[in-house]
């Protein structure tokens, strides 16, 4: 599993920092930043496979090693623990998206569909740990549009990037398509792992496609039908 950036677990949105009015304290100590990655980790493990009640803190601490005062120092809560792994998911996932937008010039379409389709991947723990989070908060649905909402900025700026269209609405419905796309491929790990690989790479292909259409300056037809199924998702 990809590495805490430091410093970063804290930086929520505005939207997430709504989870818990309990924040989670920030280590000074490497040793610090260490424990609360184990945490987290954990964390991220035991609300991706269980129900968010069914899951507690002194399980947290036993599975990751962690005396149950030094949990308790950096996550006084279980809600401030859920924030927490929120802003790292919604953290690595825009980082890691900014950096193909930064370097999408040097890149071709195969390059930038390689890139995002294996950043989902290495997300995919994260991913389905702030699903979870997600559905059983008050505020689910501005979290998850705030995600979607980034994550469309982002797409859209990478189908622009070459494309010798001027800017037009199209683009972002074309965005949202392979939005639903990175979307649909992640959800086969969970509902057929046996077809998730065969899926993943016939996605990476038309992803692919589309980017290289939109550099092209062609229209992407049916563009628009993808734009409102992937609302029900991130």
């Amino acid at each position: 599993m990809r590495g805490m950036p430091r410093k970063t677990y804290l930086r929520m949105s505005s939207q997430m920092s709504m989870v818990s009015s309990i924040k989670a304290v920030l280590p000074k100590r490497r040793r610090g930043f260490d424990r609360v990655e184990a945490i987290l980790n954990t964390g991220i493990t035991l609300f991706a496979e269980r129900d968010y009640a069914t899951v507690t803190m002194t399980e947290i601490a036993a599975r990751s090693a962690t005396a149950i005062g030094s949990l308790y120092r950096f996550f006084p809560t279980k809600e401030a623990l859920a924030a927490a792994i929120l802003d790292r998911y919604g953290t690595l996932l825009i980082g890691a998206l900014d950096q193909v937008v930064a370097g999408v010039e040097g890149m071709t379409a195969a390059q930038v569909a390689d890139a995002v389709v294996s950043l989902m991947r290495d997300l995919k723990h994260e991913r389905a740990a702030a699903l979870a989070l997600i559905g059983v908060q008050k505020n689910g649905s501005a979290i998850r549009l705030a995600l979607q909402t980034d994550m469309i900025a982002r797409l859209t700026a990478i189908l622009k990037a070459r494309s010798p269209a001027p800017a037009s609405t199209s683009m972002e419905a074309q965005a949202w398509l392979l939005l639903y796309t990175l979307k649909a491929i992640r959800s086969l790990d969970q509902d057929r792992p046996d077809l998730a690989a065969e899926v993943e790479a016939d996605g990476r292909r038309l992803i692919e496609f589309y980017i290289g259409r939109a550099w092209s300056g062609q229209s992407q037809s049916g563009a628009e039908d993808g734009q409102a199924a992937v609302r029900s998702g991130l």
